[in-house]
């Protein structure tokens, strides 16, 4: 039956809720492997799933484990989600930034897929930070500090956790429906009641085009309504990155500067304005205008950092030991112009190459590597000016020339 349903869907064919429980179940089970499951992600990812299908495994995926239950806490229970892209570290952001106006906010963050860096890698990068709480205590410190922003608990869509890792790692990670599916389960059984959805497209995203972004923001707005969820989405631009810093520890410590108030423009500081005021004008029900004018203020008055030192204490982390790869190379440019394009998806890559990523679904990050940009779109660049700083630990892990190819200087 393994056989035929791989067969079934490699033809363009629907999968029936029968099917697709058989074999998503068997994989958690053990009884479908890794190559077979390989199989059919790769026929999704060419031939699609149709609304039932995706309707079907949503339920599979959540009903693979708990739903937290989050009526202790009062009010709206809002959630965050990124599709990811390179140096997208905005809930490290957004979320203090909402906990520090009264808006409860629990997330629980996967890890990278692909070139995009994920935030529980990044959270990782600080020392001592525990990414694995248990349900018992999720619930503790939401009512101790109203934040938590911790990986999967195990008995919290356990199937996702699995087949997430090994998307990563089989060319199967910019499917849209599996992208919404795996979304929306995990938003669905971590209780929150509005859900904001970052949907990033360009160069440095998981999706390529316009097109699939509202699909992809039509989808989820579609299985929200199914569980009675309020979803909004906000389709962002990822042919840049985000911000100057790639990398996990070094992203960590640009959104502490955001959050201290000293990044007061650029793409990163716009992004994160924008989704706190939507979640905040959701929770409130207040304009955005209003929910931007309180984010801005819990930024200046400096609630927000110190929302973020609790959190990282409440979850063991220490803020002070975060580091860095002390080897650096400046990449230097051999040309004068203009800065027109900074590739997302080579630095992307890049990246992966020093370790800040993975290739394979059992390797090991390397939080102190990554690159730090030096200059912005529309920048005048002299020849022998420095486009950006590699900081690394093996110099065979990156080119030179290649890094430069990632600039486009006119």
């Amino acid at each position: 039956m393994i056989i035929d349903i791989i067969n079934k869907k490699r033809l363009g064919q629907e999968l029936s809720y029968k099917e697709l429980d058989y074999f998503f179940n068997g994989y958690l089970n053990g009884k479908v492997k890794d190559y077979q499951m390989s199989s059919l992600l790769m026929a999704i990812c060419i031939n699609g799933m149709t609304d039932e299908e995706i309707y079907a495994l949503t339920k599979i995926f959540v009903d693979s484990g708990d739903i937290l239950d989050l009526s202790f806490m009062p009010g709206v229970k809002v959630d965050k989600h990124s599709t990811g892209g390179v140096g997208d570290k905005t809930t490290l952001v957004v979320a203090p930034i909402v906990s520090a106006l009264d808006i409860p906010i629990i997330k629980m963050s996967g890890r990278g897929l692909g070139f995009t860096g994920g935030t529980i890698d990044k959270l990782e990068s600080i020392p001592g930070y525990n990414t694995s709480l248990t349900d018992e205590e999720i619930i503790k410190q939401a009512k101790d500090i109203g934040i938590v922003l911790t990986g999967q608990t195990a008995t919290l869509v356990p199937m996702d956790k699995m087949v997430y890792a090994l998307r990563d790692v089989t060319g199967t990670v910019s499917s849209v429906p599996l992208i919404a599916v795996s979304t929306m389960s995990k938003k669905i059984a971590s209780g929150a009641d509005k859900i904001v959805m970052d949907i990033k497209v360009g160069k440095g995203a998981l999706l390529h085009t316009k097109k699939e972004a509202q699909k992809l923001s039509e989808l989820m707005k579609k299985i929200g309504s199914f569980y009675n969820r309020e979803v909004e989405t906000i389709i962002s631009d990822m042919n840049n990155p985000l911000g100057t810093n790639i990398g996990n520890s070094l992203e960590v410590l640009e959104a502490i500067e955001l959050l201290k108030g000293n990044i007061k423009d650029g793409n990163f500081h716009d992004l994160c304005l924008k989704l706190c005021s939507e979640i905040i004008s959701m929770a409130k029900d207040i304009s955005k205008e209003k929910a931007l004018e309180m984010s801005k203020s819990a930024i200046m008055d400096g609630s927000a950092y110190k929302k973020f030192q609790e959190l990282v204490k409440a979850q063991g982390g220490n803020l002070s030991k975060i580091k860095v790869s002390k080897k650096t190379k400046q990449i230097r440019s051999n040309k004068k112009g203009t800065l027109e394009k900074i590739n997302a998806f080579e630095l992307g890559e890049i990246s992966v190459g020093l370790g800040a990523g993975r290739i394979e679904k059992d390797d090991v990050i390397d939080p102190k590597v990554g690159i730090v940009l030096k200059k912005s779109l529309g920048d005048k660049i002299k020849k022998g000016s420095v486009l950006c700083t590699i900081y690394y630990n093996n110099p065979d892990s990156f080119e030179i020339e290649k890094v430069r190819e990632a600039f486009s200087i006119k």
